[in-house]
C-alpha cells in the first residue's frame, strides 16, 4: 500500500473559496478514482492561499484484474439489437457467448479488465481534475490564454507535486509538469523545497514558514487573538467567519494587537467593528464592562522582526478608515431623519409595489391600524412616526458604505435627534426577527412596524404574483413569513390571519392574494413548528376546523392535541375515530341534520347505551372547553369516550338485521365522528 500527495500551487487564492475548493478537490479526485476501479478510502485536504494540497492514504500500487459480465438480448433478437449491445460493452459479436436461460438462448459478453499501474491512473487524474475544477471564478493566462481551450483557474497555476510512495506521478497540464518541487512562504523561504513524499510534506513546508493545515492556522489565529486581548486585560470579541478568513488569508498567520485613537470611540461601535472587520479583517476588543476598547488584533503572514512597526502600520491604515466612517458619521447627522426620509421617493422597491416611500407610507397606516385596533398594545402616534422614519437611513452616507448597518444606523439617528426611545427602538429593530435564532422584538411599538413592514412585503408581493418556487425566493418571502409568526407567537398577538391579511392588502393588487398568503404563511408554520417538535399532520387537524383562526389559538389547541394522542387513551381513540370514519365511508352514509343525541326508541344495548350518554355529556363539554380555549379539558372530555366507544366495537353490531338498529348506530357513529371532529379533524391525522 502506498500513500499519495498531490499539491496543485498557484497565486493567491481568495479565502472565501478555499473551503469549497477543498470540497471540490477531494470529489474529483474520488471521481476518477471510484471509475478506475481504485476507491480511495482515507484522503486528507489541506488549502492555504498559494496551495490545495491532498494526502491519500493506503492506496495500492495495482488495481487487480476484473472479469465482467452483461446479460445481453436473446440469440434471436434483430440484428440492431445485438449490434447496439456489442457497441455499449466494447466488443464484437464473435466475442459474445451464448447461453440457455429459461429454455431461451442469450447472449452474454464477457470484459476481462486487466490490473493497472495506480501510478497510471492518478497520471491521467491530474489533468482531469484541473480542467473540472468549478471555481465560482477563474481565469486564464500566457500566451495560451488566446485559446478558449487553454486552462482556466482561480489564478494561474505555477506548479503541481505529485507523489505516490515517493516516485513522481508523470503528468504534464497545459504546459505545466508534475514533479516533486514547491515553494515555501513568499517572504520568509527562497529557493526550492524538494519534497520526498506525503510523510514528510507538512513538515518540510513548516519548516519553510508555511502551515499546510487550514484547521491548525485557524486555531492559532482564534487562540493567539485570545491571549492577545487577554494580555492586554481585554476581552476579544469572538468572530468565527474572521477566524477562517485570516487562516486563509495567510500561510504563517501571527496575531497582533494594536491600539486606535480614542476619540473614534464617539462612532457607534457597530461601525467600528464593522470598518475593522470589513475593511481590514481585524478583530476588535471590549473591556471588563462589555464596551468597545481602543484595540484591534491583525493578522500578521510574517514573523517580524520589529512587530512594533506592522502594528504601526495596520494602526495607519484602520485610522484612515475609521476617520471616513466618522465623517460619514457627522455628515448624516447634519439632516434630520424625516429629511433623509424624503429621498426614498428616489429608491424603487418594486416597479409595480412603487417606490421604497411608497412602501413606508403603506407600512406607517398598518402599523397605526395595528395599534388602535388592539391588534398591539402600542401608541398609534409613535408606531406611525416610527414606521415612516424606519427606512430613513437608506440614503445615509453610512449604510451606503455598510448596508448592513440599515435600522440600527437609524435608531442612533433617532436617539441623537432627541426622537422618543420606543421611536428610535423601533426604527433600530424593525427588521428583527432577521433569520432562525434571532431576537423577536417585544416592545409593542416595534413590534407593531416590524410586523407591518413584513405584512406589507408578504402580501404585496404574492398580489403582483411574484410567490417563492421551489428552489428560488428572490424576495425573501420565506423568512417574511418566518418573521411574521415569530412575532405572532411570541407576543401572542390574537388576530386570525384573514384580519392582518386584508388589513396589509395593497390598494389595485389582486384580491384573491388572501388565500395563497394564508395557505403560505401555514405552510411556513409547519416548518417553524416542526422544529419545536410539533407534528405537521397534527396543525393540519386544527387548521381543517378554521383556516382564518389566529395562530396563537392554533398552535396551543395542536399542542394539547399531541399531547393527548401520545397517551394510551388518545391513541385508542384515534383508533375507533379512524374505524368509525371508515365504517360510515364504507355505508356512504349521511347522518340527518341536526342529529339529536336523544336515546334511542329500542331497547339499547349495554354499551351503545352507553356510548350514547358518554356522548351527550363528553360532547357539549369538548365543545364549550374549544371556544374558551380550554384545550387541556377539551381533550380530557374526549377521553371519556375512549371506553364507551372500544366496548361499543366489542359488543355491538353496527350493520344488525334490523334497518331501524343500523340506522340508529350509524347515526350513532355520526354524533361520535362529530364530537371528536369538533375539536381537530382526526382524518387528517396520520397513524
Amino acid at each position: 500500500m502506498a500513500d499519495f500527495l498531490l499539491e496543485l500551487r498557484c497565486e493567491e487564492i481568495p479565502a472565501r473559496m478555499q473551503k469549497g475548493a477543498r470540497a471540490e478537490l477531494e470529489k474529483l479526485l474520488r471521481r476518477e478514482m471510484d471509475a478506475a476501479g481504485a476507491p480511495i478510502k482515507d484522503m486528507a485536504v489541506w488549502s492555504t492561499p498559494r496551495r490545495l494540497a491532498l494526502i491519500a492514504r493506503d492506496l495500492p500500487l495495482a488495481t487487480e484484474a476484473v472479469r465482467e459480465e452483461a446479460k445481453g438480448p436473446p440469440a434471436s433478437a434483430p440484428d440492431q439489437a445485438v449490434d447496439g449491445f456489442c457497441r455499449k460493452n466494447g466488443v464484437t459479436r464473435d466475442q459474445l457467448e451464448v447461453r440457455e436461460i429459461k429454455g431461451r438462448e442469450t447472449y452474454f459478453a464477457v470484459i476481462e479488465k486487466p490490473g493497472q499501474a495506480v501510478a497510471d491512473l492518478l497520471a491521467a487524474a491530474i489533468p482531469a481534475i484541473v480542467r473540472d475544477f468549478s471555481w465560482p471564478k477563474s481565469m486564464r493566462w500566457g500566451a495560451a490564454s488566446i485559446s478558449s481551450e487553454s486552462t482556466k483557474w482561480v489564478r494561474p497555476l505555477s506548479g503541481i507535486v505529485a507523489l505516490l510512495d515517493g516516485e513522481v506521478v508523470p503528468c504534464v497540464t497545459d504546459g505545466l509538469a508534475s514533479g516533486r518541487v514547491t515553494k515555501g512562504h513568499r517572504f520568509h523561504s527562497t529557493g526550492e523545497i524538494m519534497i520526498d513524499g506525503a510523510d514528510d510534506y507538512a513538515a518540510k513546508l513548516r519548516d519553510a514558514f508555511v502551515i499546510v493545515d487550514h484547521e491548525e492556522r485557524a486555531g492559532i489565529v482564534r487562540d493567539g487573538a485570545r491571549k492577545a486581548a487577554s494580555d492586554a486585560g481585554l476581552v476579544l470579541v469572538e468572530d468565527e467567519g474572521l477566524v477562517a478568513e485570516n487562516a486563509g488569508l495567510t500561510e504563517w498567520p501571527v496575531p497582533l494587537l494594536g491600539r486606535f485613537e480614542d476619540d473614534f470611540l464617539d462612532v457607534p461601535p457597530e461601525t467600528i467593528q464593522l470598518t475593522a472587520r470589513v475593511n481590514q479583517k481585524y478583530f476588535v476588543c471590549e473591556d471588563s464592562e462589555g464596551k468597545l476598547a481602543n484595540a484591534f488584533i491583525c493578522t500578521a503572514n510574517i514573523a517580524a522582526a520589529d512587530p512594533a512597526v506592522v502594528v504601526d502600520g495596520n494602526r495607519k491604515v484602520l485610522a484612515a478608515r475609521l476617520a471616513d466612517a466618522r465623517f460619514f458619521w457627522e455628515l448624516d447627522q447634519k439632516k434630520k431623519l424625516e429629511q433623509h426620509a424624503k429621498g426614498l421617493e428616489r429608491i424603487t422597491f418594486h416597479e409595480k409595489l412603487g417606490t421604497v416611500a411608497d412602501k413606508v407610507d403603506r407600512v406607517a397606516k398598518l402599523a397605526r391600524w395595528l395599534c388602535e385596533e388592539g391588534v398591539v398594545k402600542g401608541d398609534p402616534d409613535l408606531a406611525e412616526q416610527a414606521a415612516r422614519l424606519c427606512k430613513a437611513d437608506l440614503v445615509t452616507e453610512m449604510v451606503g458604505e455598510f448596508p448592513e448597518l440599515q435600522g440600527l444606523m437609524g435608531g442612533y439617528y433617532a436617539a441623537k435627534e432627541g426622537l422618543p426611545t420606543e421611536v428610535s427602538d423601533a426604527i433600530r429593530d424593525h427588521y428583527k426577527p432577521v433569520g432562525q435564532g434571532d431576537d423577536v422584538p417585544t416592545a409593542p411599538v416595534t413590534v407593531a412596524v416590524s410586523l407591518a413592514d413584513k405584512l406589507d412585503t408578504l402580501v404585496g408581493f404574492f398580489q403582483i404574483d411574484e410567490k417563492p418556487t421551489g428552489s428560488k425566493d428572490p424576495f425573501a418571502l420565506r423568512r417574511a413569513a418566518l418573521g411574521i409568526l415569530a412575532l405572532i407567537l411570541d407576543n401572542e398577538i390574537r388576530a386570525s390571519m384573514r384580519t392582518l391579511i386584508t388589513a396589509a392588502a395593497h390598494e389595485g393588487g389582486s384580491a384573491d392574494a388572501g388565500r395563497p398568503v394564508a395557505t403560505f404563511l401555514i405552510e411556513r408554520l409547519k416548518v417553524q413548528q416542526r422544529d419545536a417538535g410539533i407534528r405537521h399532520d397534527m396543525l393540519d387537524a386544527v387548521f381543517a376546523l378554521e383556516t382564518d383562526g389566529d395562530t396563537v389559538g392554533v398552535v396551543l389547541q395542536t399542542k394539547a392535541l399531541q399531547d393527548f394522542l401520545e397517551t394510551e387513551n388518545g391513541t385508542n381513540l384515534l383508533a375507533g375515530y379512524k374505524r368509525a370514519s371508515n365504517i360510515l365511508k364504507k355505508e356512504k352514509w349521511e347522518a340527518p341534520e341536526n342529529l339529536s343525541g336523544k336515546d334511542v326508541s329500542y331497547t339499547a344495548q349495554k354499551a351503545e347505551q352507553a356510548l350514547i350518554d358518554a356522548l351527550a355529556d363528553a360532547a357539549p363539554k369538548a365543545a364549550a372547553a374549544v371556544s374558551e380555549e380550554r384545550f387541556e379539558d377539551a381533550m380530557a372530555a374526549l377521553a371519556t369516550l375512549r371506553g364507551p366507544i372500544d366496548a361499543f366495537f366489542e359488543d355491538v353490531t353496527v350493520n344488525d338485521d334490523a334497518e331501524e338498529k343500523r340506522e340508529a348506530r350509524l347515526n350513532l357513529l355520526a354524533r361520535f365522528t362529530g364530537a371528536v371532529g369538533n375539536v381537530a379533524n382526526f382524518s387528517r391525522i396520520e397513524g
